[in-house]
Parts: C-alpha cells; structure tokens; sequence
C-alpha cells in the first residue's frame, strides 16, 4: 500500500509540475517533446531537470541500452535519473526510419530535436563523400520529423556553422523535405545546465568535441506555414464570408464593370446552355 500511495504523489507532483509551465530556452514543460540521437543522454536530463519532471519527454538512442551504460561513464545514472524522472526511453531508434517504429508510429511531437547530427567518422570532415554521408543521414531524419508535427510543431536541429559544416546545407535539405525555415539561434551550452557533447562513436565516443560556432536552426511544417498560428480565426473569417456568398444571397446582381464587359459573353453562353445560375455561377459572378 505505501509503494502505491507513494506512485500516487509522484503522479500529482508530475501533473503539477506539468500545469505550472516551466521554459529550458526553446523548450516547455507542456511540450511533447522527442529528442533523436542521444548519447549519454545528458541533454534529456538537463531539460528533464529543469522541468522537475519528465513526463513530457522521449528521448531516443540508435544504441541499445547496453551500449549505452557501457561506451559512456554517465549513460546508466543518467538514465536512472530520467527514469525517476518519468521520461520515456528508447533504444535501437534509427533517425532515418524513426517514423515506423513500433513506439513512435503515428505519435506525433511539438518539438523534435536532434543535436549535433553526424554518421560517423569515416574521414576528414571536409572530404565530399564524408560531406554526402551526413546530408543523407539529416535529409532521411527531416523526412521522418516531417511526418510526426503536431499542428504548428517544430524541427530542431543543432549544428556547427564554420566550414566544413556549413557545406552540409541544413536550410536546403529540411526545403527537400517540406519544411520552412523559421529562425536560427546561437546555440550556447550553459544554456543546458548538466549537457555534454559526446562524440558518440568510435573508441573515442564519450569524449566531448569541440563546439566553436554553431547555432540550432528551427523549422516548422511548410503546410503550418500557409496557416495563421489562429486556427480559430482561419475557420471563422473565410468560412463566414463564402456562406454569405452562397446562401444569403444566391443571385446577386451583376455589375456593368469593365471586367464583366469582357467576359459576359461566356457567361451568357454558359447560363443558356446550362438554365438558371448556380451556385457555382454565383461564385463566378460575384468573383466579377
């Protein structure tokens, strides 16, 4: 009974916490958020800490928890932690396929993040095939993150600005996968208290690299773009003034414009071929 009552608080404390919203920079307390390609996990657990809760974050590994505990010092207590925490964990999650697996399928995010992106080191960082290596491995995760948006969700991705990075092109490939630019930010590491980048592969993975200039660029769905952040304004406005259009008044008189001057003609074909005009026509007619 008390280890049921004691599960019941640390409930309340989480829905608490999650009422109260609390900010880590970009990111809310009352966001859902997935953060893609973890790897010791400390930047979920800075955000879960500043949050006092982790109930609202999924954060993912292409490792296996094995690996994990195993390759970085800190992996196993940084995992405990987001445990007690409430955040969920996932292993063996390929950012290029994540939008199948079997615990994200369907699930959709407000915030997607993926820090500092990189398919391994295979070669100086400034050869082309290295280059190509990384644009394929961003391109295919804008593709997945593209799909798993909640309405007027945002793609994050953080990265090194200096050459050779920039050659990778973030702006274009995220364009590739119907996202919009929205801002790019400086991206400062004291802003995640607890954070450390890791290098995340090789002999070397739990060693930090070095960050010099880079910034996390921000994207959002180019079909949220075309739409006011108002979804109630957007229904209300234009969805009054076609009603009106249809049904108030279903055949409005025709002004003698000079624009309906060049046109009459079809339409006098139209409304002898086809009787009295319909709503369709009146549309036309009003559009004159």
């Amino acid at each position: 009974m008390e280890e049921i009552a004691g599960s019941y608080q640390q409930l309340n404390r989480s829905r608490r916490v999650m009422k109260e919203e609390i900010w880590a920079k970009h990111y809310s307390s009352n966001h859902r958020i997935l953060l893609v390609g973890e790897g010791d996990f400390s930047f979920a657990l800075s955000l879960a800490v500043s949050f006092g809760s982790g109930v609202n974050i999924m954060a993912t590994s292409i490792d296996s928890y094995d690996d994990v505990i195993r390759n970085y010092k800190s992996g196993k207590t940084n995992l405990d932690r987001l445990g007690s925490l409430g955040a969920r964990l996932l292993f063996g999650v390929d950012a290029c396929k994540m939008e199948f697996h079997i615990d994200l399928y369907l699930r959709k995010f407000d915030r997607i993040v993926y820090n500092f992106p990189h398919a391994g080191f295979f070669g100086k960082e400034d050869d082309d095939g290295v280059i190509m290596m990384h644009r394929k491995l961003v391109c295919n995760f804008f593709k997945n993150a593209s799909q798993m948006l909640r309405p007027n969700g945002e793609v994050h991705v953080s990265h090194k600005t200096k050459f050779p990075f920039d050659r990778w092109n973030i702006e274009e490939l995220a364009y590739q996968s119907s996202l919009k630019w929205v801002e790019c930010v400086e991206f400062k590491l004291e802003d995640y208290p607890g954070y450390n980048n890791k290098r995340g592969d090789g002999l070397r993975c739990d060693e930090p690299f070095p960050l010099g200039e880079c910034r996390t660029f921000k994207f959002i769905s180019s079909s949220t773009a075309l739409y006011p952040r108002n979804h109630q304004e957007l229904e209300e406005v234009p969805l009054q003034r076609v009603n009106a259009g249809l049904f108030t008044n279903p055949a409005p008189v025709i002004d003698s414009t000079e624009c309906f001057r060049m046109f009459v003609e079809y339409f006098d074909h139209a409304r002898s071929t086809y009787g009295q005009t319909d709503c369709y026509h009146s549309v036309l007619f009003r559009l004159i």
